[in-house]
């Protein structure tokens, strides 16, 4: 993999250095030019399937690129838009011709309006809203037009400052209620004195947001945003790292993360928590969750909270974000509509906290490991040392030595990671073979195998996953898949991922720089397949027993991103399925009985279900009496789902003896961390039925031993 990944950097260097770049590109210190210039080559010629700069490809741009920038069309007028257009089609010519006036129209005319979007919100907020009147606000902005005139912008902004302040509102209202409930001599505060600190707090955090992030923005910031839209249109994982962003990335790839331990990720207006680190604050918690949508963040020395809705996601970590120790509110919105308050106590996350970790479980008699694997981890640096593949196998042999009949390899939430590391991991569990294919445009396909005949774990084994399995997971449940080597128990499919990114340092391909960092760039070079030829773009993993989720109903897939590649074929490579294992379908059929009358499954789907409609609902009372009670009627019917969390087991985790001796010694809550995850494992009824299944291939194996010796008897 590294030698195709050097190849490709010698032949964009070589590119780049036959060039004779003109008074447009590389001579000119004008480093926006310098920037499209060299962007445009390396995509086109290093990308996995480049598309055409062409009028489809610009009007696709066009649309996209003005969707981020005003995503609420709340800055833009309809006249603007009329004079963007005429670059609707010319923008691939513009690329062509390193000519970026397209850009720079739109950035004047959204700072211009900036300007005069601070005197509209003010003004608005200067007034009494009155939430008596029954009126709606829609939120689905996709639909709307942009305002005709000044009317219709300041309409639209009160709409949705009275909207952003509707919960400030019920907050201090609430707030007042309990006061009175603890206190029955406590006199509330009226409505209009309500009314009017909740307008107060939504002007205060505005003004921060706008004089904190957006007036900081410099051209360059404006400029990567525009940078990173162009190669957007080529596929989802291709992105620009602006010097500042790059930054950033470096960081967190250097072992620490300080804050609340949660991964975020901008989806049109929203801040998204997309993953929870392992051992972080937010993970042991237990009040935040995967997809749950952040709308405000106050810091514990400030009595407003700044609402972050709509800033840009960089700006918004950095209210999130803090030193270790300090406490932060964050006021979110659940996947099921339900709004709270919670109280985060911020803390460093060490990488450490991100790998491989194991248990003990005691079930009928057996005892059965289960391995949890966040990410397919590898230091580059120090690979022989640190990687994920080396950890599992260190674990196997921890829980071989507890003498368990069988192990859970855990993916679920798990990104994907470093290619080479899962090709060992699948090693661990075969005696030798392919694991998987990757192909570059125009180049023969690679066959990636396990060439060390020596198995660590032969015994049952089973994979969890779920939607949010990704990439390097979708590689290895698919390998043990076809090989059927193990149970794939999860989700009807993985998230889709099949392609491979390299991380271009974009100074690094130019001969003569003028001092100017340019950043970097992902770049989608490659796409992997299964080792029987299908890809897992778009597809997934397909799990052998399928069971609800909480996303099963939610768009969260590769299949729902923008610009995905397609789903492709290609010849399987030559490897032969673990032979007189185990009757993989009678195994996989007692599952699925099971799973079709578990009571805890069928409230979970409907749970599913329920946060679809929700989600589904872009329409939302401004009256607060009638906004309260959608609120409070939400909140009623999210209570009949309380059993899920509540669920229990009668399983019994615990530490491996090695992990044990660590606690004595350990200065870092190792055993606290454990004793949470033991908690959590208890109440999973995922986990709980990968047992039952290794119950059921323990079984068959002790049947067919038994079998083999009546033979020879």
């Amino acid at each position: 993999m590294k030698k195709n990944f050097k190849v490709l950097s010698l032949l964009l260097v070589l590119a780049f250095a036959s060039c004779s770049f003109t008074s447009k590109g590389y001579d000119n210190p004008d480093k926006d030019k310098r920037l499209i210039e060299l962007i445009t080559m390396v995509i086109e010629r290093g990308h996995f399937d480049p598309i055409a700069f062409d009028d489809e490809f610009s009007k696709e741009l066009f649309s996209d690129y003005l969707e981020i920038v005003d995503p609420v069309k709340r800055y833009f007028y309809a006249s603007d838009f009329k004079d963007f257009q005429k670059f609707e089609t010319s923008l691939d010519d513009q690329l062509k011709s390193v000519d970026i006036s397209f850009f720079n129209l739109v950035n004047e005319r959204v700072l211009k309006r900036i300007v005069e979007v601070k005197e509209i919100y003010r003004d608005i907020l200067a007034k009494p809203f009155d939430y008596t009147v029954d009126e709606d606000f829609d939120t689905d902005y996709e639909q709307s037009q942009y305002p005709k005139n000044k009317k219709e912008m300041k309409e639209r902004w009160r709409k949705q400052l009275k909207f952003s302040t509707l919960t400030n509102f019920d907050d201090i209202y609430e707030t007042e209620k309990r006061a009175k409930e603890k206190d029955p001599e406590y006199v509330m505060k009226t409505e209009e004195e309500i009314e009017k600190e909740a307008r107060e707090a939504t002007l205060k955090s505005i003004d921060i947001y706008f004089n904190d992030n957006v007036d900081d923005l410099e051209r360059d910031d404006w400029f990567a945003v525009y940078v990173n839209t162009i190669v957007e249109e080529f596929d989802p994982h291709t992105y620009y790292l602006a010097p500042r962003g790059k930054e950033s990335f470096d960081q967190r790839m250097s072992g620490k993360l300080e804050g609340i331990g949660a991964r975020l990720q901008k989806r049109m207006d929203y801040i998204k928590i997309v993953e929870l680190i392992s051992g972080g604050p937010a993970w042991r918690s237990k009040l935040l969750e995967v997809e749950d949508v952040i709308l405000k963040v106050k810091q514990e020395d400030e009595e407003v909270a700044v609402d972050i809705v709509g800033m840009r996601i960089n700006d918004a970590i950095k209210y999130i974000k803090g030193p270790k120790g300090t406490k932060v509110t964050l006021t979110i919105k659940r996947v099921d509509g339900t709004i709270k308050d919670v109280v985060i106590t911020r803390d460093i996350v060490e990488l450490e906290e991100t790998y491989a970790k194991s248990s003990v479980v005691e079930k009928d008699g057996s005892r059965f490991g289960i391995i949890d694997l966040p990410a397919f981890y590898a230091d580059f640096q120090d690979y022989k040392n640190i990687n994920a593949a080396k950890d599992v196998k260190d674990e196997i042999l921890r829980l071989k030595k507890e003498g368990v009949e069988g192990i859970v390899l855990d993916l679920r939430n798990n990104g994907g990671g470093s290619l080479p590391t899962v090709v060992d991991m699948a090693g661990l569990f075969i005696e030798d073979g392919p694991v998987v294919q990757v192909r570059s445009t125009g180049q023969a396909k690679e066959v990636l195998t396990d060439t060390d005949k020596s198995i660590v774990w032969d015994g049952p084994l089973v994979v969890l996953v779920n939607e949010i399995s990704a990439s390097a997971s979708e590689i290895m449940a698919a390998a043990m898949q076809d090989y059927k080597r193990a149970v794939i128990i999860g989700s009807k499919q993985t998230y889709g991922k099949g392609t491979v990114q390299n991380v271009i340092n974009l100074n690094s391909l130019l001969r003569n720089n003028t001092g100017d960092d340019l950043g970097a760039l992902a770049l989608t070079t490659k796409k992997y397949y299964r080792i029987n030829g299908g890809s897992v773009q778009l597809e997934g993993v397909k799990s052998d027993v399928q069971v609800p989720g909480r996303f099963s109903y939610i768009d969260v897939g590769e299949k729902d991103k923008d610009n995905p590649l397609p789903y492709d074929e290609i010849d399987a490579a030559n490897y032969k399925p673990w032979a007189d294992y185990f009757d993989y379908n009678a195994i996989i059929a007692k599952s699925k009985a099971r799973m079709e009358n578990n009571e805890q499954l069928k409230l979970i789907d409907e749970n599913a279900k329920w946060v679809k409609s929700k989600i589904d609902n872009t329409i939302f009372s401004l009256n607060f009496k009638k906004y309260k009670s959608e609120l409070d009627t939400n909140e009623e019917e999210a209570k009949r789902f309380d059993a899920i969390s509540d669920y229990k087991t009668n399983l019994t985790f615990s530490s491996t003896s090695y992990e044990k001796a660590l606690f004595a010694k350990d200065t870092t809550d190792l055993e606290e961390k454990r004793t949470r995850w033991h908690e959590n494992l208890s109440q999973d009824v995922y986990v709980e039925e990968a047992l039952n299944v290794l119950e059921d291939l323990n079984g068959f194996l002790i049947g067919k031993v038994a079998a083999v010796n009546r033979v020879k008897k």
